[in-house]
């Protein structure tokens, strides 16, 4: 694989849209290719099916949930990131297989060897070169979201938030790549941590540019 693939996961609301536009910046005006997108999402189809899957008020099941998940994830790989890779751009993917872990697994309860199964034939494999984990104190969950509109998951209790949490933080200490992040503090400080680690792991070179 050409390029480099590198995954920002977390709650909602903890900060990834913004790090995730950031990174991008950063990486354009260094003179990098990359490519920005999101999961579920990033394709037209994979789109309608983050649709459908959040949309508050929709009786989705569990299993139905993580099935639809994997399929928006096989078609955005298939059809997004992988020639991303191939064509040599670090593409940047806001949420990835971690996330299918940490809320259908941790938090709705369904078998994580099932779950990484599936992650494994929706991705053909891929695994990201650098996963990032920002993760926030409940507060600012309510306080971040007084005034915005809530998806199906974001309308979760704060049970379902803590076990969720819990996932991202065991997962993070059992993945090679994996960094936690506190996403209680503010942009610039999180912003000149991600770009730091880009360097360690000779994603962007420093001091340099292309």
């Amino acid at each position: 694989m050409k390029g480099k693939f590198i995954v920002l996961e977390g709650p909602d609301r903890c900060g990834k849209s913004t790090q995730a536009k950031l990174l991008y910046n950063y990486l354009i005006s260094r003179g990098y290719e990359a490519v920005l997108t999101r999961e579920p999402g990033g394709t037209p189809t994979a789109e309608r099916i983050r649709q459908m899957v959040l949309e508050p008020g929709v009786d989705v099941r569990p299993m139905a949930e993580l099935f639809l998940y994997e399929a928006s994830r096989a078609q955005h790989t298939q059809e997004k990131i992988l020639p991303a890779l191939e064509a040599g751009k670090v593409v940047i993917c806001e949420r990835y297989t971690m996330s299918t872990c940490a809320y259908q697994g941790y938090g709705r309860g369904i078998d994580l060897t099932t779950i990484e199964t599936l992650n494994k034939i929706a991705t053909l494999g891929l695994q990201p070169d650098l996963t990032l984990v920002f993760l926030m104190s409940d507060k600012y969950f309510t306080e971040r979201g007084e005034y915005l509109f809530s998806d199906r998951l974001e309308q979760e209790d704060q049970s379902f938030r803590q076990k969720m949490r819990l996932g991202y933080k065991e997962m993070v200490a059992r993945t090679p790549g994996a960094y936690l992040l506190d996403a209680d503090r503010n942009i610039e400080e999180i912003q000149k941590q991600v770009e730091d680690l880009l360097e360690k792991h000779g994603i962007v070179e420093a001091n340099a540019v292309c």
